[in-house]
């Protein structure tokens, strides 16, 4: 069972994440086979004051 980890910044709406788990699901059975039911996709939502680059924070951009 594959386990796919998605980390993006807070604001899309329900129907933009279910079409990213969609998305992102058939690419998976596509080019590493299986079927859909058995790929797990986790979204987390990280706020922009707990993520950076670069040494910066992406709250203080």
């Amino acid at each position: 069972m594959p386990m796919i980890s998605v980390s993006m910044f807070p604001g899309r709406t329900p129907e933009q994440k279910r079409e990213l788990v969609r998305e992102v699901t058939d690419a998976f059975v596509r080019t590493c086979g299986g079927k859909p039911e058995g790929v797990w996709v986790t979204i987390t939502e990280v706020p922009a004051e707990h993520w950076a680059t670069g040494g910066t924070l992406f709250s203080d951009r």
